[in-house]
C-alpha cells in the first residue's frame, strides 16, 4: 500500500461468511481429523464485538515485529481499529498492509491475519461505529464521533484466515475468507 492509497473512500461488508477447516499442525498436537465440534464463525464474532483490546502485529520498514493493543469497534461484522496515522503501527501499514489481530485472553481465542486498510468510513458506518465505541469505552475519557477520523484515525481489517478455540485442540477452527 503506498502513501497514496493508503486512504479510501468507503468502507465496505465481508460478502459472506468464512468457510471452516481443520488447522493443520505437526502430529502430536491431537487436532481432530473431523468437522465436529468446530466453532461457529458468529461465535468469534461475537468475541471481537466483546473485546476492548486488539493486538495488532505489523512488521516495520526494516523487518521488525511491532505489536501494540489498541481500541476498535465492529460493525457489520468487520472490524475497524482505530488510532492516529502518525503511531508506528499505523505507519508500519502504509509500507506493509500485512497484518495479525488478537484478542488478550488466551482461552478464548480468536486470530485475525489478513491486510489493514486506512479508511474514511461511510457516514452510517462512522456513526455505527462511532456510537459502538463510546459505548465501549464510556467512562475511560474516550468520545469518539462519527466525523472525528476524517484525518484518517480508522484502519479496516480484511483477513485472510481467522483462527479460533476455547478448548485447544479439541474446537480449534480455521476460517477461510474470499478466495483463500
Amino acid at each position: 500500500m503506498s502513501a497514496p492509497d493508503a486512504l479510501s473512500q468507503t468502507a465496505t461488508t465481508p460478502a459472506a461468511d468464512p468457510r471452516p477447516d481443520r488447522p493443520h499442525l505437526p502430529e502430536g498436537y491431537g487436532v481432530p481429523a473431523n468437522t465436529e465440534g468446530m466453532l461457529p464463525w458468529a461465535e468469534a464474532v461475537a468475541r471481537l464485538e466483546r473485546a476492548t483490546s486488539y493486538w495488532v502485529s505489523t512488521v516495520d520498514a526494516h523487518g521488525h515485529p511491532h505489536a501494540r493493543p489498541i481500541w476498535g469497534g465492529m460493525v457489520d461484522g468487520t472490524l475497524y481499529v482505530e488510532g492516529s496515522p502518525q503511531t508506528w503501527w499505523a505507519r508500519n501499514l502504509i509500507a506493509n498492509p500485512h497484518v495479525s489481530v488478537h484478542l488478550e485472553s488466551a482461552q478464548e481465542v480468536v486470530i485475525l491475519e489478513g491486510t489493514a486498510t486506512r479508511v474514511h468510513p461511510e457516514a452510517a458506518v462512522a456513526r455505527r461505529l462511532a456510537e459502538g465505541m463510546r459505548a465501549k469505552y464510556a467512562g475511560q475519557g474516550y468520545e469518539p464521533e462519527a466525523d472525528s477520523w476524517d484525518e484518517g484515525g480508522i484502519c479496516r481489517i480484511q483477513p485472510r484466515v481467522a483462527y479460533a478455540w476455547t478448548k485447544f485442540p479439541s474446537d480449534v477452527t480455521r476460517y477461510h475468507f474470499d478466495g483463500d
